[in-house]
C-alpha cells in the first residue's frame, strides 16, 4: 500500500508534468492559430528586403553579404538556377524542402513555408527547425536567378536574458518541488502519529504518546483525539470498576445464601436459628432482586435512544401515591412526615419519574433513625417545578457529596455495614432527571440529615 507521502509526491510531480504539457499545447496552439501568419509575414518582409538589396547592388559580394546576414541570427539556404545549393549559418535539422517549392521560387514566385506549415497539436511550428518551415523569395544577381529561403536561427533568439529567465524558472521549479516535499512531510508526519496512536487505542491502550503541538486543523484534530482517548480511558476504567462492583455485589449475597443454605441442611438445627437463617436468605434474595432490577433500569436508561414516553400528568398526585406505599414503614419507625405539595401538572415520563421519588423517599427512610422526620415539598415556579426531600438522618460527609451519583459509590463503610444497599439508586435518580432536562442538587442540613432538591423545567402543552 502506498503511503500518503508517496502519493503526494507522485501527485505533485504528475501535476507539474501535466501542467507543463498543457501549457505547451496551449502556447503551441496559440502560435498556430494566431501568430503563425504574422511570423510568416514578418520574415517574408525581411527576405524581400534582402532580395531587393541584392538586386539593387550590382557589384555586391553575394557570398560575403549572405554570410554577414546569417551571422546576425538567420539561417539562409540559396539555390541557383542550376539547382546548386549553398547553406549560410547553422544547418537545418531537417532538409525537407520540396523540388516544387524550389522551382516555384526560381520562377519568380514567393514561398510561404511558415504560413503553410502543418497546423497540428503536437507540431512545434515556431521551434520546428526544418527547411520546409521557411519563407522563400527569388532574386537576380549577375544575370543569374536564385531562390533564397530564410528563417530565424532559434539559438540566436535566446540571449543572455532568456538564459537568465530560463535558469530562474528552473531554479524556482526545483525550490518549489523541494519546499512542497518538506511541507508535505511536515503535514503528513502528524497524520502518521495519529495513525499510530489510533492503532494503540485499538489495542485498548488509551494513553498513547502524541507529540503534536500545532495550532492549525491538524492540531485541533490531535487535541480532539486526546480528548477522545481521555474519555475512552475514563470509560474503560468506569467499565472495569462497574464489572468489579457488580461482581462484588452479586458475590456477597450469593455467598451468604450458600452459607446459610448449608447450615439449614443440619437436621439438628433449632427452629429459632432455622427461621433466622431463612430470614437472612430471604433478605439476601430480595437484595439480589433489587440489584437486578436496578441494573436493568440503568441499562434501559443507557440504551435509551428514542424519546421518553412523555405525557402530561399531575405530579403532586404521583408523589402522594409513592408516599402512601411507604406509610407502613413510617409508622413502624415512628417517623413524622410533612408533605406540602402544590397542585402541579408536568410533561414527562411518569414511569421513570416515579423511580426518582421512590429512590429519594426510600433513601430518606433508610438512613433516618426511628423517631426522625422527613419533609417533602413540591413548589410550582414560573420556569418549572422544584421538589425537595429533606430528612433528619445520619447524613453524608461533604467530601463524599461530589460522587454520590456515581454508580456503586457508597459514602463510607459504616453506612454500608449498618444499612446495606446497591449503590445504584441515586445514579438512577440523576440520570432520569438529566433525561428530563432537569438538575438535582444535594446539601447537608444545618443540624443533621440531607436535603435533595430536584428541578424540572416547564414544558409547553403538546
Amino acid at each position: 500500500m502506498k503511503s500518503l507521502y508517496s502519493k503526494f509526491v507522485v501527485f505533485t510531480l504528475g501535476t507539474m508534468i501535466m501542467s507543463a504539457l498543457i501549457a505547451f499545447l496551449a502556447v503551441n496552439t496559440f502560435y498556430h492559430q494566431v501568430l503563425k501568419d504574422k511570423n510568416d509575414e514578418k520574415n517574408m518582409e525581411i527576405a524581400l528586403s534582402l532580395a531587393s538589396f541584392i538586386e539593387s547592388e550590382k557589384k555586391l559580394d553575394l557570398e560575403g553579404f549572405l554570410q554577414t546576414q546569417a551571422a546576425t541570427g538567420y539561417k539562409i539556404y540559396v539555390v541557383n538556377e542550376k539547382h546548386k545549393t549553398i547553406q549560410y549559418g547553422a544547418p537545418f535539422r531537417v532538409n525537407n524542402l520540396s523540388e516544387d517549392a524550389v522551382s516555384k521560387v526560381l520562377n519568380r514566385k514567393i514561398y510561404h513555408g511558415m504560413r503553410d506549415f502543418p497546423t497540428e497539436t503536437f507540431v512545434t511550428g515556431f521551434f520546428s527547425d526544418e527547411l520546409a518551415n521557411t519563407v522563400g523569395v527569388p532574386f537576380r544577381h549577375n544575370e543569374a536567378d536564385y531562390a533564397l529561403f530564410l528563417r530565424p536561427d532559434i539559438k540566436f533568439l535566446f540571449t543572455e536574458v532568456h538564459y537568465l529567465l530560463g535558469g530562474m524558472i528552473i531554479i524556482m521549479a526545483i525550490i518549489s518541488v523541494l519546499v512542497m516535499l518538506i511541507v508535505a512531510k511536515k503535514l503528513i508526519d502528524p497524520i502518521t502519529k495519529l495513525t499510530m496512536a489510533s492503532k494503540e487505542v485499538g489495542k485498548e491502550q488509551f494513553s498513547p504518546e502524541l507529540d503534536i503541538n500545532q495550532r492549525d486543523e491538524i492540531g485541533q484534530l490531535a487535541q480532539s483525539f486526546r480528548n477522545m482517548t481521555e474519555r475512552l480511558n475514563e470509560n474503560d476504567k468506569i467499565r472495569k470498576n462497574f464489572i468489579s462492583d457488580v461482581s462484588h455485589d452479586f458475590q456477597s449475597p450469593l455467598l451468604n445464601i450458600k452459607g446459610y443454605a448449608e447450615l439449614l441442611m443440619d437436621s439438628g438445627l433449632p427452629e429459632t436459628e432455622r427461621k433466622n437463617f431463612a430470614k437472612v436468605i430471604q433478605s439476601e434474595t430480595e437484595r439480589l432482586s433489587s440489584l437486578t432490577n436496578q441494573l436493568m433500569l440503568l441499562t434501559s436508561l443507557d440504551q435509551l435512544v428514542s424519546p421518553l414516553r412523555k405525557r402530561r400528568f399531575k405530579l403532586n398526585e404521583q408523589m402522594m401515591e409513592v408516599t402512601r406505599r411507604y406509610r407502613w414503614l413510617l409508622e413502624e419507625k415512628d417517623m413524622s412526615l410533612s408533605i406540602d405539595l402544590d397542585e402541579t401538572e408536568i410533561f414527562g415520563d411518569p414511569a421513570f419519574l416515579e423511580k426518582v421519588w421512590e429512590n429519594l423517599l426510600s433513601n430518606a427512610l433508610k438512613y433516618t433513625e426511628a423517631g426522625g422526620s422527613i419533609d417533602i415539598t413540591l413548589n410550582k415556579k414560573e420556569d418549572g417545578v422544584v421538589v425537595s426531600y429533606c430528612d433528619s438522618g445520619i447524613g453524608i460527609e461533604e467530601k463524599h457529596l461530589e460522587r454520590i451519583f456515581d454508580r456503586f459509590y457508597r459514602a463510607d463503610e459504616s453506612r454500608t455495614k449498618q444499612i446495606p444497599g446497591t449503590g445504584l439508586g441515586l445514579s438512577i435518580v440523576h440520570q432520569v432527571v438529566k433525561l428530563h432536562g432537569g438538575s438535582i442538587d444535594v446539601r447537608r442540613n444545618t443540624d443533621r440529615g440531607m436535603k435533595f432538591i430536584v428541578k424540572l423545567p416547564s414544558y409547553p402543552d403538546n
